[in-house]
């Protein structure tokens, strides 16, 4: 019988402070694809307007150029566009969002913003078997990270 004496979420965090840069960017990806997957469908396109908000002209032409890929219009690299467009992307809204909000993410990790501030903001959003299924891709990515990849 195990014995477990760490919640899910406070395992993330551990691993989290114990890995390099490269895999802790990769957690925080994967913890922002975690919180996607639970967030409620009528909330989606909130959050999605929510995520695109603060993206740049170059992260909003790459989410364009994948919205042409699902050929849904001719796309335009623009907020209103974009926004507009969410609702009749149907079954690719969560990829969308993901997109969106991994943009998001690099453009924080990247200006320094903690990972523990994103995993405070995320973390409480996802159920306990989200978490216990993301703690263990945290141990996966703990050993890559430990087995020698480049930090």
């Amino acid at each position: 019988m195990p014995l477990c004496f760490i919640e899910p979420q406070d395992a993330i965090r551990v691993i989290a402070e114990s890995i390099g840069r490269e895999a802790r960017r990769q957690l925080l990806g994967e913890v922002v694809r975690a919180w996607v997957d639970e967030i409620p469908e009528p909330q989606l396109a909130a959050h999605y307007a929510k995520a695109i908000d603060d993206l740049d002209e170059h992260d909003l032409s790459m989410l364009a150029a994948w919205h042409a890929s699902l050929e849904v219009g001719q796309p335009i690299a623009n907020r209103d566009f974009l926004v507009t467009v969410f609702p009749s992307l149907g079954e690719h809204r969560r990829e969308a969002l993901k997109i969106a909000a991994g943009f998001r993410g690099e453009e924080a990790f990247d200006a320094g913003v903690a990972e523990e501030q994103a995993m405070e903001t995320v973390l409480p959003n996802l159920s306990r078997e989200r978490c216990q299924e993301l703690a263990q891709e945290c141990v996966e990515l703990y050993l890559w990270d430990r087995l020698g990849c480049d930090n």
